[in-house]
């Protein structure tokens, strides 16, 4: 019988497009391990789906105007297609919202609240008396406790990963209208997590596999002490409470999204036709289960999900391992759907080919720290190591072989280096499987490009260009010896990089999939006579200049800054000197032509926006590092204003934030910012944003006022 083994993988909110965060995060390291696992045999059920429950949906619904189902129906479909474009090979994706997954849920909370897991407890929740409703924890969102990131979750906070209560907040506010919530009395189902505190730390005794962050970070939360967590929430989007007396509650996200791992596999055995099967995964005490996941997850998969596992059903697996990456940032900054700083897989998608994506995210995999996405590095590996080290030495092969040969050529007498060669592909596969076999990603590739480089040591020493013309039978050793290591190079790459192994296995003369071959059948020797297939180069090299986005925004650099002191410019009557902090950028002076719109009262503690990367210029002898925005509809001149900390990004949704060092004057007026009828302000009739939400006009100002 088959080893099987399990991979769940994190469920993406569906309130918006994935970036690339998400990608590095757990999905391309599940289908890299996944891949691997089938082409060494085993038998994988590797499932996820679209979360479909939590706040961000209904606070994206809220303020489109739509129904929460539209905002999942939407992104559901998004995500789907985005997974499938990249080569992501679940055996299931689904969603939170389907009946399958609302019926095991229910399921599950009744056998917990039987067994005395789940009990009924009076507790404060916040309400908010300018929307008039309790406040679901993401719809707080305030100071962490712990490590003072400003824009904590009322859940978590998603710098340091604690885990945290909205009263844990420090200035707790209203994620939608920016008020102050005040605690009221209400009634909710608990979860007794701290039930389960010793029975944890007896299970990770062992977990020496897992990775140093995920095992100490586990066990200083169980030791610090488990608090019993609300599954409830007053909301009316999410999984119905199956408990008399809560049925205008809904089961809160965070429970109801883990209990998705067994629901899927319940569901994905369901649609094979054989309802039983999903057992094969989870009552097998041999079959290992792995999570892939983000560090802002580890809670939930090494805490919480055990906990839930242990007091539904003895039976059930517990996780195996769960090699949860760090951070992938974006000029040192957290990819982040709400604060609209992010990389869009929709977007890069229309940009650039699959694998030299997969190639830069797994070559820079945030394993063990964070990692950064910088488009110099990006364009740096493509060409230097996808294109230079492994693409070219693959098309030469191919190509010489192709031209001169048309099939595969046999080997005479081999010498030393072509044996050492051959060697070394066994010793690459051999130390790649160790690495794969315990998810250290960088190093396995790092070991295959390795071989890449020793191929090309090989073919510039042969030069089988220059012994073909003297010795053609020594030349058809040299490329069978090159075209097994072609070969080799597709088997080995095939979980990285699937699309063009699929295609060097097709110009090797392979008629099925590379992924119906072993993992060992990069061993083998290549079968002589076999027609090649005439190749195409496998990547393109790209440039800076090529990948620069056209869309003139992305040069800008809007942050948001707090206006600290005013006072009048000595040799301008119209103009005002501005002391503002922007937080990581710093204090800065800007000068601005305000004078007769606002009095210096009016301006002192507000949170406006600025151009932070205006080339500085002096007026009357005072430098100005940056330029104050405002909308002027030619009677009414409005500040923009942001409810926001300093140094917040403003951008555009779809947009990269790429800004430029310095611009000009011209370069800020090509970008044709108005307000529109809603009093929003747009850019090609989309809105500007900080931290999710529209950008504010501090007055009223008639349709068409421009920016400036």
């Amino acid at each position: 019988m088959k080893e099987k083994v399990f991979i769940g993988v994190a469920w993406p909110y569906a309130n918006g497009s994935l970036h690339l965060g998400h990608l590095a995060g757990c999905y391309l390291p599940a289908d890299i391990f996944a891949r691997f696992c089938r082409m060494n045999g085993k038998e994988v059920l590797m499932v996820s789906g679209s979360d479909e429950h939590g706040t961000p949906i209904t606070i994206t619904a809220e303020r489109e105007g739509v129904s929460p189902k539209e905002i999942a129906d939407r992104f559901h479909k998004e995500h789907r297609e985005n997974m499938e474009q990249l080569g992501i090979s679940f055996d299931l994706f689904t969603r939170t919202s389907g009946d399958f997954h609302k019926k095991v849920v229910k399921e599950v909370v009744k056998k917990l609240y039987e067994k005395g897991f789940i009990y009924e407890r009076e507790t404060e929740a916040f309400y908010c008396e300018n929307c008039k409703r309790f406040l679901p924890d993401r719809y707080i969102e305030g100071t962490c406790p712990y490590c003072k990131y400003e824009h904590a979750r009322g859940d978590q906070c998603d710098e340091c990963g604690k885990l945290l209560e909205p009263k844990d907040l420090i200035s707790p506010r209203c994620k939608v209208c920016g008020g102050v919530p005040t605690p009221r009395k209400t009634k909710h189902l608990f979860f007794a997590l701290s039930r389960f505190e010793n029975r944890l730390l007896e299970w990770i005794k062992d977990k020496h596999h897992w990775r140093s962050n995920v095992k100490k970070f586990t066990e200083n939360w169980i030791r610090g002490g488990l608090k019993d967590r609300a599954i409830t929430r007053d909301i009316n989007w999410g999984v119905e409470v199956p408990i008399k007396g809560f049925e205008g509650k809904r089961i809160y996200v965070w429970f109801d999204a883990v209990i998705g791992y067994l629901s899927a596999s319940m569901e994905w055995a369901e649609r094979t036709g054989k309802p039983e099967k999903w057992k094969e995964w989870w009552k097998n005490k041999d079959v290992k289960h792995y999570y892939f996941l983000a560090k802002d997850n580890i809670p939930f998969h090494t805490i919480i999900w055990p906990s839930i596992l242990m007091g539904y059903d003895e039976s059930l697996n517990l996780p195996y391992d769960i090699p949860a990456n760090e951070y992938l940032r974006l000029e040192g900054k957290q990819f982040s759907k709400s604060r609209g700083l992010a990389i869009w897989i929709p977007d890069i998608l229309k940009k650039f080919d699959v694998d030299p994506i997969r190639y830069y995210l797994s070559i820079n995999m945030p394993e063990h720290r964070d990692s950064n996405w910088r488009w110099d590095d990006f364009v740096s590996k493509n060409n230097d190591e996808l294109v230079g080290i492994y693409g070219n030495l693959v098309h030469r092969i191919l190509t010489f072989s192709w031209k001169n040969f048309g099939r595969i050529p046999p080997a005479r007498e081999m010498d030393g280096m072509d044996k050492d060669l051959l060697k070394s592909i066994e010793e690459t596969l051999n130390n790649a499987r160790k690495e794969l076999e315990r998810c250290s990603f960088k190093k396995a590739l790092r070991e295959i490009l390795s071989l890449a480089q020793k191929g090309n040591a090989y073919l510039a020493y042969k030069k089988p260009w220059e012994i073909i013309r003297t010795d053609r039978e020594k030349c058809e050793t040299t490329m069978h010896v090159c075209l097994r290591l072609a070969k080799a190079l597709a088997i080995l790459l095939a979980p990285f990089l699937p699309f063009s192994s699929e295609k060097v296995w097709r110009y090797l003369g392979y008629n099925d999939s590379i992924f119906s071959h072993s993992w060992d059948e990069a061993l083998d020797d290549i079968e002589n006579g076999m027609e090649l297939v005439k190749p195409e180069p496998l990547f393109k090299k790209l440039s800076l200049e090529e990948i620069t986005p056209e869309d003139p925004f992305s040069y800008l650099d809007i942050r948001v800054a707090k206006v600290m002191k005013v006072k009048d410019h000595p040799d301008a009557d119209r103009l005002y000197i501005i002391e503002v902090d922007v937080g990581e950028k710093g204090k800065r002076i800007l000068v601005a032509g305000i004078k007769k719109f606002y009095r210096k009262e009016e301006l002192e503690g507000k949170n406006v926006l600025i151009l932070a990367n205006l080339r500085r210029a002096k007026f009357r002898g005072v430098e100005s590092e940056g330029m104050l925005l405002a909308a002027d509809d030619g009677k009414v001149v409005s500040l923009l204003i942001a409810d926001a900390e300093p140094g917040e990004v403003a951008g555009i949704d779809g947009i990269d934030h790429i800004p430029k060092d310095v611009i000009d004057v011209e370069d800020f007026k090509k970008v044709k910012m108005v307000v529109d009828e809603r009093g929003r302000v747009v850019y090609n009739g989309k809105a500007l944003m900080v931290n999710g939400k529209p950008v504010r006009l501090d007055r009223k100002v008639e349709k068409g006022a421009k920016i400036f």
